[in-house]
């Protein structure tokens, strides 16, 4: 769909390329699809002034059916770029064809919602006394930073980029450097509207920390929604303290699966194969903990290592495929390894490797499952973003509670179990954002999601994610 992804600024297309221009590689294949012209903070500094005069100069902040009319027509261009769009997003980050056709759908049915909300931006009133009136109205909050990751960047794209245009915000989008030819594709989706003010929505691609960096510091940008790893967040943090930037963070995670006795094993397997295999272990909301009651443990072990070891390995495109490659040759390395230094350490029941043959060019790594019960262990404490799952038991409600909440991170969990009750009492106590009873991942533009602890700050989706953008002002009158 496009060869080379370029910068999107002022409402153009920019082709300046001073850093050089990068290849971007199918994860499947090692193959070149196409190239990037790398960033600047020149670049970067030249589109957070377009954005900055957008929202002082034009009527963008001051017309929220202006907003909502934008925001309908990118999503119907969104929706008509169907295949080509699905198929580029295969292509350039790896996950499956039925994965990337549903996030291309979640980003549309994202910019519909706040479509919506965009007029529905409410205020409110209150008489302290006789004659004297307090208006609170709710206004943009100005720039907006949006720093996007590889694994879902069309999704976690528009679920940031949307609700700050709804809010009246202008953007500053820097796409991850392994996917911006889908970026590309979306910011096509912005060009050419003819409603929208030139330089509301602007794109910088990057040349290794360089955009990022200035996009946190940057004394003009005034908020920063941030989606990427929790080390990359503290630093994001940081940054933005300098000139009090707001921020909003959707960090890492480390989201278990806990199954009670009385669950339905089959779908409780099914849920956690299918939930932890999505984009390749590469979601922070993917299982990557599996506890289990020892009395159902050795069941539950056998049929999940039968499930894995069903999975079938290969390209995105592919109607056979279960499992696609991770990101790129540096993490399928990382993934080996810790495979490896993991047999040193724990017990594999399943162990996952590189496939030989016709994938040995890609970047794929095969299911693994690790038995543990040191919930200190890194193997527990870290997040992976790899097909590898641990394997823990708990004696009781007690026990898988406090092993649940052994980590840092508290972004997303699941309970598999058919008591009402206990499922109140574990998702009440469960430290996490999300809590899921009897299934796994499922994520709505309706419903706020965001992270506890490490897990990051805010929250996105629904009317909160509108929040993050939007800044309440006091206006005092007295009649007399």
């Amino acid at each position: 769909m496009y060869e080379t992804a370029q910068h999107f600024i002022g409402g153009d297309w920019v082709s300046a390329a001073a850093n050089g221009v990068a290849d971007v590689i199918d994860p499947a294949t090692g193959d070149k699809i196409g190239a990037a012209v790398l960033g600047s903070a020149a670049l970067t500094d030249q589109a957070v002034r377009a954005a900055r005069s957008a929202f002082i100069r034009s009527d963008w902040s001051m017309e929220p059916r202006l907003r909502a009319r934008v925001l309908d027509a990118f999503a119907d261009r969104l929706e008509s770029l169907g295949d080509d769009l699905v198929e580029l997003l295969v292509r350039e980050n790896g996950k499956l064809r039925s994965q990337a056709a549903h996030e291309i759908a979640a980003g549309v049915s994202e910019a519909r919602y706040y479509s919506g909300l965009a007029r529905n931006i409410l205020g409110s009133t209150t008489e302290t006394g006789k004659g004297k009136l307090s208006l609170l109205t709710r206004e943009a909050c100005g720039v907006v930073s949006v720093i996007v990751p590889w694994n879902a960047p069309v999704t976690l794209l528009v679920r940031s980029v949307a609700p700050a245009l709804a809010a009246g915000c202008t953007v500053v989008i820097k796409p991850a450097p392994q996917t911006p030819l889908v970026n590309a594709a979306v910011m096509s989706c912005f060009h050419g509207i003819g409603d929208l003010p030139p330089g509301v929505v602007n794109s910088v691609n990057e040349n290794g920390d360089e955009v990022g960096k200035l996009l946190s510091s940057h004394a003009d940008i005034d908020a920063i929604s941030f989606t990427g790893s929790t080390q990359t967040g503290r630093n994001v943090m940081a940054s933005a303290a300098a000139t009090i930037k707001r921020v909003s963070l959707e960090l890492g995670g480390k989201a278990p699966a806990v199954i009670f006795p009385d669950a339905d094993l089959s779908r409780a397997v099914a849920e956690i194969t299918r939930s932890s295999m999505v984009m390749a272990g590469q979601m922070c909301t993917a299982v990557s903990r599996v506890l289990v009651h020892e009395s159902i443990a050795p069941e539950v072990e056998g049929m999940l290592g039968h499930a894995y070891g069903r999975v079938k390995l290969g390209h995105g495109l592919a109607p056979a495929t279960d499992l696609g490659p991770l990101i790129d040759k540096i993490s399928q390395k990382r993934a080996l390894d810790l495979i490896e230094r993991a047999g040193d350490e724990a017990e594999l029941i399943l162990r996952g490797g590189a496939p030989d043959g016709d994938l040995s060019a890609g970047a794929f790594v095969s299911p693994t499952i690790i038995r543990i019960s040191d919930t200190s262990h890194d193997l527990v404490q870290h997040e992976h973003f790899a097909p590898i799952v641990t394997f823990e038991t708990f004696r009781d409600e007690a026990e898988a509670l406090a092993k649940s909440n052994a980590t840092r991170y508290g972004l997303a969990a699941s309970v598999y179990t058919q008591g009402l009750d206990r499922s109140m009492r574990m998702s009440r106590q469960l430290k996490y954002g999300t809590v899921w009873l009897n299934c796994h991942n499922r994520l709505f533009a309706e419903a706020e999601t965001g992270g506890y602890r490490e897990s990051g700050v805010g929250r996105l989706h629904g009317a909160q994610g509108l929040d993050e953008f939007l800044e309440t002002k006091h206006i005092y009158f007295e009649t007399n």
